[in-house]
């Protein structure tokens, strides 16, 4: 009889625990699903790889593609001004006048001992003629032909000397009528009537602003990628001005050379770009801005949106296979309009958080929402 009931015992302890144990793994799987159920649900996205262009912009000096000074040649008073600051002049118009009265007294003077040199050499020829007749008379030696030729051609070189005076002086007479030597916009005029100046004193500087020469400078690395693109598309890229007021100036411009070493000090290497200027608003000195395109294939991209910082890193959230969010950090390339070009750290494979990157923390479980890149670019673009 004591055997029969523990075998009984023992038939009730074991529905028991499996009983318990049917309901334990019940309550367990009834709560995985609804754990499931109230995961939240975020926009994720991959990675893709695009074709795209960007622009960098490289601080310019800009000058005039003529700027000279203008500078006294003579001593002299200033008599007359003939333009005035700021104005256009054309090639070959006064712009000033030197006293020139002393000029003009050397020109009379220079031309009088030309004169008297030619009379002079004149009465030397008739001499060497009639001493010619004599010889050929036998009434005088050869040698009085010879002294009389000597003669001659000493009186000739002193034409020659009083002629180069006269070129002298009339030089130094028309160098009173300062002329402009192209076209141009007169700047700053120093000296007014009536000052005493000296040669080589600075009268003014006259621009050609038709069109100008933007300066500026890019590292090496930058240079070999502007040399391969050039040489890729087998002409040279056009370039944008931005001038001090951020607005784009309305003629495109053209590097045009390249200057022939790279700075030591800085590693770098100067470009020239040259642009029209036709409505004459880019002046000589001012500055600017050159914007360069370039162009990138197979650019691996992500939404700015999808990103954050923290102490100088650049990170996202990575949702794995098991759809738990995981922190990494990544190392872009450039930022482009709502993009981040990749440089390191993320494939085309890795999926991202998109949306709600604030409501999310590493080691959470979320419900994936998958939204193509493709899409989020085109709508963003649209925004």
């Amino acid at each position: 009889m004591s055997i029969y009931k523990n075998k009984l015992s023992i038939t009730i302890l074991l529905f028991c625990i499996a009983l318990a144990s049917s309901l334990f793994f019940t309550d367990c799987s009834y709560t995985s699903k609804n754990e499931t159920k109230l995961r939240q649900k975020f926009q994720v996205t991959y990675p893709i790889a695009i074709d795209t262009s960007y622009y960098n912009d490289y601080v310019s000096d800009i000058h005039s593609i003529r700027n000279v000074e203008i500078r006294a040649r003579v001593k002299g008073y200033i008599e007359t001004i003939h333009v005035d600051e700021g104005k256009m002049v054309k090639k070959g118009q006064t712009l000033f006048s030197i006293s020139n009265q002393e000029y003009k007294e050397d020109v009379l003077k220079a031309k009088a001992n030309l004169k008297n040199a030619i009379a002079e050499a004149k009465a030397a020829e008739l001499d060497l003629q009639n001493i010619k007749i004599l010889v050929e008379k036998k009434v005088v030696s050869k040698t009085e032909m010879e002294m009389a030729q000597s003669k001659l051609d000493a009186l000739n070189a002193n034409i020659e000397e009083a002629q180069s005076h006269e070129v002298s002086a009339l030089l130094k007479l028309s160098f009173t009528e300062i002329k402009a030597p192209f076209d141009g916009v007169i700047d700053r005029i120093p000296n007014k009537v009536g000052s005493l100046i000296d040669e080589g004193t600075l009268l003014t500087t006259l621009s050609d602003n038709e069109e100008v020469y933007a300066y500026f400078n890019v590292s090496e690395k930058e240079y070999l990628d502007f040399a391969s693109n050039v040489k890729e598309h087998s002409k040279k890229n056009d370039v944008s001005l931005i001038l001090a007021n951020n607005v784009e100036h309305s003629h495109k411009g053209n590097v045009e050379t390249i200057e022939g070493e790279f700075d030591n000090a800085t590693g770098s290497i100067a470009f020239r770009a040259k642009f029209a200027n036709p409505e004459k608003i880019l002046k000589h000195g001012s500055s600017g801005k050159i914007r360069l395109l370039k162009n990138l294939k197979n650019a691996l991209v992500i939404p700015q949106k999808s990103t954050f910082e923290i102490q100088d890193k650049i990170y996202v959230f990575v949702v794995d296979d098991n759809n738990e969010i995981k922190m990494r950090s990544f190392i872009p390339k450039l930022r482009i309009p709502h993009l981040f070009i990749v440089e390191s750290g993320l494939s085309s494979k890795d999926k991202i958080i998109y949306e709600g990157i604030q409501d999310v923390k590493e080691g959470m479980l979320i419900s994936a929402e998958i939204v193509p890149l493709k899409t989020i670019i085109t709508r963003l673009s649209q925004e």
